[in-house]
């Protein structure tokens, strides 16, 4: 089992920035794949950066060149560092680990960017 615990949300003027964090625990050896994900009110949940364990990255389109995903594996942490926020930034922000088939979800934190 792999719990995680997200962290760093709050509300935020267009413009500004902030960084989520994602601590984990449990078999966290196991875990091969991390990544944000985020949904906003009355949409789907979608994929913001992930990261594997040989390093490889992806980006939603929507957030390049502005959002960063990073990790520490002494902390046992992900971050999300989000620059240049936008409204439509917006959203519960989880953290998401795969383990082989399984996956795992944070219970996420909100963001809230104002025009």
């Amino acid at each position: 089992q792999v719990q995680l615990v997200e962290s760093g949300g709050g509300l935020v003027q267009a413009g500004g920035s902030l960084r989520l964090s994602c601590a984990a625990s449990g078999s966290i050896f196991s875990i091969n794949t991390m990544g944000w994900y985020r949904q906003a009110p009355g949409k789907q949940r979608e994929l913001v950066a992930r990261f594997t364990v040989g390093g490889s990255t992806l980006y939603a389109d929507s957030v390049k060149g502005r959002f960063t995903i990073s990790g520490d594996s002494a902390k046992n942490t992900v971050y999300l560092q989000m620059n240049s926020l936008k409204p439509e930034d917006t959203a519960v922000y989880y953290c998401r680990g795969n383990s082989g088939p399984e996956i795992y979800w944070g219970q996420g934190t909100q963001v809230t960017v104002s025009s």
